[in-house]
């Protein structure tokens, strides 16, 4: 429906639109190829840096973390979190704000610096999370990514109307496991558990 051409006079004809799909396949497998990588470099490099800041030697209980090396107390703690954090940010309002000027490979560079501040930025999420953990939700999440991707590739269907439906089914499914924590909480509290 949203290929849908009114101007009968310029209608194409069969060898135009396999040119035209040829083109748009490659673009896109261009684009996902460039997604993959930056994806690879932020879980690569969130990765060594949690490997740098301690790796398997550290440990969190009780709000505290011990067992990180100097590097892994500067990133883990004090400003350099926000500092990266900001970084982070302000590197994505420049791109956004010059991404017509820039040449494309200076907007691939930035893109690449990008997904390694960011992995750098998440790497904190190793102290909170199981590797496998870690592994399996990436895994769990590209799949779903891939699947509707070529589903919407394969039917041209668009997936925007179904948008506002999602992020409501999202706030009821994380206020609903609010309510199970704290229900779980509070029966632990009774029975002195």
């Amino acid at each position: 429906m949203s290929d849908f051409d009114r101007n009968l006079a310029t209608a194409r004809t069969g060898i135009d639109r396999v040119a035209i799909d040829a083109g748009l396949r490659a673009y896109m497998i261009r684009v996902y190829n460039y997604m993959a990588t930056g994806v690879a470099l932020t879980g690569v490099v969130s990765w060594l840096t949690y490997q740098a800041a301690g790796g398997d030697a550290i440990h969190v209980a009780g709000g505290r973390i011990s067992g990180l090396t100097g590097f892994g107390q500067t990133i883990f703690s004090g400003p350099m979190t926000i500092v990266l954090f900001i970084g982070t940010l302000g590197l994505v309002f420049f791109m956004s704000f010059r991404i017509n000027r820039l040449q494309p490979s200076t907007a691939l560079g930035l893109f690449m610096f990008y997904a390694a501040l960011l992995g750098l930025m998440l790497s904190s999420v190793f102290l909170v999370y199981t590797g496998a953990s870690i592994t399996r939700t990436f895994f769990i999440s590209a799949a779903s990514f891939g699947a509707l991707s070529l589903y919407g590739y394969t039917t041209q269907r668009d997936f925007s109307p179904i948008g506002s439906f999602l992020i409501m089914g999202l706030f009821g499914l994380r206020m609903r496991l609010r309510g199970l924590r704290e229900n779980r909480r509070s029966t632990r509290s009774e029975y002195g558990k």
